[in-house]
């Protein structure tokens, strides 16, 4: 499509305005919603425990998913950071560190691991599990401009971005926000799958990580039984909130 705009072919979409770059100003009372929210986020569904690794976006590093972790720990889960220090971007370095990670939770806990990955971190966790599903048991991406023309190593070319786009073989869910004032909300949406979904909350790019809705959300999607993973059911309350 020659304007730009999305398609289930993965095409990149539009990029924000400045008008919705300005709209990141909206952190600020994500920041405040979230003490309020916190008697109802720890009523959310827990699951069995298992470990879950964070990643972080681009420009951050730990620091920035310190809530989503916190958060997790006390639903009971093993949330682990990258240790990988601030995430300047894609290299074969960081790449091999990651799959290190990865490995040692995995062998750790001897059995599969979650990643929830934030942004550029979103595209490091579905490219981990596509190399390792049997080390993966589900990607949760928040805001993550898979779907666009970034190359997340130094010789990455066409093919690759292709098979990008393409979701990796464990469930996959993407959460997005079509007011992110960072990426293409267009290009952060799964192609259809027996194993993929997309949510829809409101939300800026910044504040993803301390989202209400998303912290929900994510608690939701880990609480499933491992091998009986369903579609986000948006009966009730749901409906009226998730896209």
């Amino acid at each position: 499509m020659s304007d730009g705009s999305s398609d289930w072919n993965g095409t990149a979409g539009h990029e924000p305005g400045w008008m919705s770059r300005l709209g990141e100003l909206r952190i600020f009372g994500e920041l405040g919603a979230l003490a309020p929210a916190l008697p109802a986020l720890l009523s959310a569904p827990r699951g069995d425990g298992h470990a879950v690794l964070v990643l972080p976006g681009i420009l951050t590093g730990d620091e920035s998913t310190f809530v989503i972790r916190r958060y997790l720990e006390e639903l009971g889960y093993a949330a682990h950071p990258w240790k990988q220090g601030h995430n300047w971007g894609p290299s074969r370095e960081l790449h091999e560190k990651l799959r290190l990670r990865l490995r040692e939770l995995h062998e750790r806990y001897g059995r599969r691991i979650s990643i929830v990955g934030w942004s550029l971190g979103g595209i490091f966790a579905r490219e981990l599990a596509r190399e390792f599903p049997f080390a993966v048991r589900q990607v949760i991406t928040l805001g993550s401009p898979f779907g666009s023309d970034i190359a997340i190593d130094e010789d990455a070319g066409p093919e690759a971005i292709a098979q990008r786009r393409t979701p990796p073989p464990v469930p996959c869910t993407s959460i997005y926000s079509k007011s992110d004032g960072i990426v293409s909300w267009e290009a952060c949406r799964e192609l259809p799958s027996p194993e993929t979904e997309n949510i829809e909350i409101s939300a800026t790019h910044m504040g993803m990580g301390f989202n209400p809705l998303v912290l929900w959300a994510i608690a939701d999607r880990l609480a499933q039984p491992e091998g009986e993973w369903s579609p986000f059911d948006r009966s009730g309350w749901h409906g009226f909130v998730y896209g």
